[in-house]
């Protein structure tokens, strides 16, 4: 059975590589954007339908089609498909050069901290920006429809690797829990994976169950935890921070949170949901 998430088409329109495969009314490369709308965009399964996933300012998102206010395509970093409203993105000119690497920064009109309110442009760590210029404690980047100027330390080149997947996540400690979130603004179980496995240069699916899938070497279930490792449940996933510690976005502290790892293990299996798989990625993976 297809899986809608990762399948190019809605039946009318289709991407080229699947010419041959599926039947569409038309087929086309699509036409490359990126977010403009800070600090998030939500993808929908359908227009005005339910939130799969959300994508962070300048993230890609390749256009297939656009009708009624709707554009139709998938997200460049993970192939993620659906619907994201056509006002929130804006044909790409040049990639990325750079990404945040703060938890938040705030985009301002001027390079002056003392900027007002309302000039604030709200970004994630994560969110992808060309950079045109910097000065010793300022970096002008392409904003829309202007230049807009973030605080220099907060960047780092988008070809930098994070060495630990971890330290990514916990820069994210007490973000609230946001089911399908994606942000520093609000973040849900996957989309902690997914953040700190793309800082560190690790392709990595959008929701739980996909990266259950294809995330890393599974471990025999009597393995000694290790920082880094993923523990899996159905519908769920967390960090293993030290051998005693998770980290996971959840609904029982509604943030992102540090829990005893064993007593985590209990209560979850007390609601009926035992672990399903322990992974860890330094013993290789699997590309997506």
């Amino acid at each position: 059975m297809t899986d809608r998430r990762t399948h190019w088409s809605n039946g009318t329109v289709a991407h080229s590589s699947l010419m041959g495969s599926v039947a569409a009314e038309r087929f086309t490369d699509g036409q490359l954007h990126w977010v403009t709308c800070p600090p998030v965009a939500a993808l929908r399964a359908a227009p005005f339908g339910e939130r799969d996933r959300e994508l962070l300012w300048g993230q890609g998102f390749n256009v297939l089609a656009c009708e009624q206010g709707w554009a139709f395509g998938y997200a460049v970093h993970d192939g993620y498909t659906g619907y994201v409203e056509a006002r929130m993105l804006t044909p790409v000119d040049d990639p990325a050069t750079h990404r945040v690497c703060a938890r938040q920064t705030v985009a301002l009109a001027s390079p002056d901290f003392k900027a007002t309110k309302a000039d604030l442009v709200p970004l994630s760590l994560g969110s992808e920006v060309v950079l045109t210029a910097t000065t010793d404690k300022w970096a002008t980047i392409n904003g829309a429809p202007h230049d807009l100027y973030v605080p220099l330390a907060h960047l780092t080149p988008i070809d930098t690797k994070d060495p630990d997947q971890v330290t990514v996540a916990e820069r994210l400690l007490g973000t609230p829990y946001v089911w399908g979130g994606n942000s520093a603004f609000g973040i849900d179980c996957s989309g902690l994976v997914q953040i700190a496995c793309h800082a560190c240069g690790i392709p990595c699916p959008g929701d739980s169950d996909q990266q259950r899938a294809q995330l890393g070497e599974t471990l025999h279930p009597d393995t000694p935890p290790q920082r880094g490792d993923l523990l899996f449940w159905k519908g769920h996933v967390g960090w293993v921070s030290d051998p005693d510690t998770l980290l996971h976005a959840n609904a029982h502290s509604m943030s992102v949170a540090y829990e005893p790892l064993h007593a985590a293990i209990q209560r979850i299996a007390d609601q009926g949901d035992p672990v399903l798989r322990h992974a860890r990625l330094t013993l290789g993976r699997k590309d997506v």
